[in-house]
């Protein structure tokens, strides 16, 4: 009896993530019926795309908000009978601490792999470039979180009474020494991953009762 493959409904599928570069949260594929879940239970809209229609949640809409509608479409998708993928990121059901001990795990087995090396270049490519990565390095992205979360806080607190120092306006300058730390630890990436040199040999001066007996040779 010849086996047959099953069929896999493509157009069923629907994935729900957030936009990397512009933090909206979008949904790609599904059908018709798809899209009238995603805009009955999520508040999805429906915009259009270089492929095709999509599915996009409003605009400065706050991250639990977010999480919410996302999840409750995506249950709703399910329970119609659609693939769902939803980023785990805008799961309700995630546990609020599981990003922050997975964060905490990650960096504690960083410092065990440095410890760990057995060879220059295990710290250089595997540990110093996770740390300083210009795009998805370690402290780039604490920056980022320095430089969004200074620019909140003015936004709060204003500047401080004059004559008083700014603690707030002081956060500029610590990202800056942030991006400057990660230079120096790219800086010190490179020159550690590169082939250590071997000090030259030389052969000892010869002695002088050696010099002696070949004069008189």
């Amino acid at each position: 009896m010849k086996q047959t493959e099953p069929d896999f409904w493509v157009l069923e599928y629907v994935t729900i993530t957030k936009a990397p570069r512009t933090d909206l949260v979008v949904a790609i594929g599904g059908t018709d019926k798809a899209a009238d879940i995603l805009q009955r239970t999520g508040g999805f809209l429906s915009a259009p795309g270089p492929r095709g229609d999509y599915h996009r949640l409003p605009h400065g809409l706050p991250v639990e908000q977010q999480r919410r509608k996302t999840t409750a479409a995506s249950h709703a998708l399910l329970a119609a009978g659609h693939s769902v993928h939803l980023d785990p990121t805008l799961s309700m059901l995630v546990a609020p601490d599981g990003e922050r001990e997975a964060a905490l795990r990650y960096l504690a087995s960083l410092a065990e792999r440095a410890a760990a090396a057995t060879t220059s270049n295990e710290v250089a490519a595997e540990v110093l470039t996770e740390v300083a990565a210009p795009v998805h390095g370690l402290l780039p992205l604490v920056r980022e979180v320095v430089v969004r979360a200074w620019i909140a806080a003015s936004d709060f607190h204003g500047a401080a009474p004059a004559g008083e120092p700014d603690p707030i306006a002081r956060l500029g300058s610590t990202a800056t020494s942030m991006s400057e730390a990660a230079r120096a630890i790219l800086h010190a990436r490179n020159h550690t991953a590169r082939p250590a040199q071997r000090p030259a040999t030389t052969s000892p001066p010869p002695s002088r009762a050696q010099s002696a007996e070949s004069r008189r040779r």
